[in-house]
């Protein structure tokens, strides 16, 4: 039995799809489905089921074999980096998911840094939905994630890197703009552009408008920090948002950021990333450089 067979049926236990776990192990499916047949001839018992709608999903003898062969896989795979490790020399790729709103504004410094510090780091670097991070962590698609408002799971270890403060973004012709700072009762029957409700920064500020009695009118809902800057910008409404994204239009002058008098109001940033994976040297060296270049900080808003 190979090594690469038991990875693979393990990926494939925990992503559920066969394309997924070809992908994983850059394999075709077909090569996916062969290891499967083997391991189920070899046993003498069938291992995953799969149906249509719910995809491939391990019988109690799969889950049996999977609850067995995972940890040493983990540990095999730690020992096989840390022996190949040079003590001197950090070296490798490091997958990298994030949001929009935190890596185009945050981590740009962080990675010059990194590559500074460790030429020899490659960081690949993704944008996701904040859900789409979780599970490409989960999944062993990337080593770290970085998100905002990151929601504590028993399988995923949450390295806090300090907060955003929310402020309220608005065109410069607005009269909030005349203002050095503004109620949340200003925002009150205001045209309002704000992330699509599933996102977590979206539900925070929803929050913070209830808490607050404040009424506002959602004429677009986006998934994108940009987008929402660019309409904003267009006079299409205001906004509640992170302060270091906005710093780029609050230098041209095309936006102003003004902080709520009843704040100030934080979103917390956190890197995770899967506890039952260990990190590889390279994923090691950039989380510290990351949490040396963002733990603890109180993000000022922009002016």
């Amino acid at each position: 039995m190979h090594v690469e067979t038991l990875k693979t049926f393990c990926d494939l236990v925990e992503t559920g799809s066969l394309s997924r776990a070809a992908r994983l192990n850059l394999v075709s499916q077909s090569a996916v489905s062969q290891q499967l047949r083997a391991l189920e001839q070899r046993y003498g018992r069938r291992l995953i089921d799969r149906a249509p709608r719910i995809g491939a999903r391990a019988t109690d003898a799969g889950r049996l074999l999977y609850d067995e062969v995972k940890p040493l896989l983990d540990r095999l795979a730690g020992l096989e980096q840390r022996l190949r490790a040079r003590a001197d020399v950090v070296a490798g790729t490091v997958r990298v998911a994030t949001v929009y709103s935190v890596g185009l504004h945050t981590l740009p410094a962080v990675m010059t840094r990194c590559l500074a510090e460790h030429p020899a780091v490659h960081v690949r670097l993704s944008y996701r939905r904040t859900n789409e991070v979780s599970a490409a962590c989960l999944e062993g698609e990337v080593d770290l994630g970085i998100v905002a408002l990151p929601t504590r799971r028993p399988q995923l270890e949450i390295v806090p890197l300090g907060e955003d403060e929310l402020v309220v973004a608005a065109p410069p012709g607005h009269p909030i703009a005349r203002r050095a700072r503004c109620s949340l009762a200003a925002l009150d029957g205001q045209s309002f552009v704000g992330f699509d409700r599933d996102i977590p920064t979206r539900r925070l500020v929803d929050r913070l408008l209830r808490r607050h009695g404040v009424r506002v009118s959602y004429v677009m809902e986006l998934d994108n920090v940009e987008t929402i800057k660019r309409s904003v910008e267009a006079g299409l409404g205001l906004s509640l948002l992170p302060a270091p994204t906005l710093t780029g239009e609050v230098r041209a002058r095309t936006l102003v950021a003004r902080s709520p008098v009843e704040g100030p109001f934080r979103r917390p940033i956190g890197a995770i990333y899967r506890r039952a994976r260990e990190l590889s040297p390279a994923a090691r060296a950039f989380l510290r450089v990351l949490t040396a270049e963002l733990g603890g900080r109180a993000a000022r808003p922009a002016r």
